[in-house]
């Protein structure tokens, strides 16, 4: 059966917090026809657990789960195997953004008549908190993305996106990255079709205590690599 939209919740080691992201995305989206798609992502706690009894109280919560851990764009691909959504949204499961979000998404899409959404912490009206190290890391790499792709966007790592379902099928498959800088590939590749990407702004709430800078700078550098993976395929 086909419902209007489809939130994929890509989840590793969230055991915490999922079953709270379920809830109150099903709760943002008490009026719509929805699922919710919990991908495990070779989580080593209690994930599962929590998924599968989300899922339980639940009928339009699924699980995909699988070992071991791929990454963010492995998960959500496997996570867009298992939707039937007119409208498909991708949601970080660790309850720094809030789902009802994906109403102004939704609401963007249908004003601008865009195929893709994404909200952008560089938007007017966006709202922060989180750590400063985080602000300048993704300023820089907005600013590297920026430079090398050129995209008519202010943002690609924001946890939060919608998409019509045709741009999803098309592009998805071109995408090789599995990792975070799987965000923008993707968009990349979007662009590169010639699907229209507007933005709106996001409220972002950092809930988790701030991890030592030396193991955030691993991940970023780790996701520059990446990027620069995809700039020479884009090139070539």
């Amino acid at each position: 059966m086909t419902r209007q939209i489809s939130v994929i919740l890509p989840a590793y080691n969230e055991g915490a917090v999922i079953a709270g992201s379920v809830r109150e995305t099903a709760q943002a989206l008490a009026d719509k026809d929805y699922e919710i798609v919990i991908v495990d992502d070779g989580s080593a706690d209690d994930t599962a657990a929590q998924a599968d009894q989300a899922a339980a109280e639940n009928a339009r919560v699924k699980v995909v789960r699988y070992s071991p851990n791929r990454g963010k764009g492995y998960a959500l691909k496997q996570g867009f195997a298992n939707t039937t959504g007119e409208l498909v949204a991708f949601l970080d499961a660790d309850a720094d953004l809030h789902p009802r979000q994906l109403l102004t998404l939704w609401d963007v899409m249908e004003r601008e008549r865009a195929d893709v959404v994404i909200d952008s912490k560089r938007h007017r009206d966006s709202k922060l908190n989180y750590p400063l190290v985080r602000r300048v890391i993704s300023w820089g790499y907005f600013s590297m993305a920026h430079f090398l792709f050129g995209l008519p966007v202010h943002d690609t790592q924001t946890g939060i996106k919608l998409f019509r379902r045709e741009v999803l099928e098309q592009v998805l498959p071109k995408v090789q990255i599995e990792g975070f800088a799987f965000d923008l590939e993707l968009l990349v590749a979007i662009h590169l079709y010639g699907y229209s990407i507007a933005e709106a702004p996001v409220v972002i709430n950092f809930v988790r205590e701030e991890t030592r800078p030396l193991p955030i700078l691993r991940a970023s550098l780790e996701v520059a690599v990446d990027t620069l993976r995809v700039f020479y395929r884009v090139s070539c």
